[in-house]
């Protein structure tokens, strides 16, 4: 099969392993199911229970300039965006209507990864069918 079937893990780098588990424990609220001490860590989040991980630097491939914003969903953006500033995040684009059932803001990581939350209509009609 060559269609792409959905997302499967995202992953997020960082020179400090330790110290984003610790933070990326308080983000989901529970501890990494998988786990390559020094390596690489792995969660199951949400209700799809989408894979995100954590990836040493060093282990990094070099990918050049470019990038991309993961929004998560969630039920309130103004305050899943607090939260995240709360925990040590810094601000890269404040909560912004992007239309009828619409909502984005992302922070930046205490280790430089851009993690965005949005309220998105279409995600909790496809949830609920």
């Amino acid at each position: 099969m060559t269609a792409l079937r959905g997302f499967t893990t995202v992953t997020f780098f960082a020179d400090d392993l330790d110290a984003a588990r610790a933070w990326y424990n308080q983000v989901f609220e529970l501890d990494p199911y998988f786990v390559r001490e020094g390596a690489y860590l792995e969660w199951r989040v949400g209700d799809y229970q989408h894979e995100f991980g954590l990836l040493n630097t060093k282990f990094a491939p070099h990918t050049g300039s470019g990038g991309a914003v993961v929004y998560w969903a969630v039920d309130d953006v103004e305050a899943a965006y607090q939260r995240l500033l709360d925990l040590g995040a810094t601000s890269h684009d404040k909560p912004t209507s992007r239309g009828p059932g619409f909502v984005t803001a992302s922070v930046r990581d205490p280790f430089g990864n851009i993690l965005g939350v949005m309220f998105n209509q279409h995600y909790l009609d496809v949830l609920n069918k």
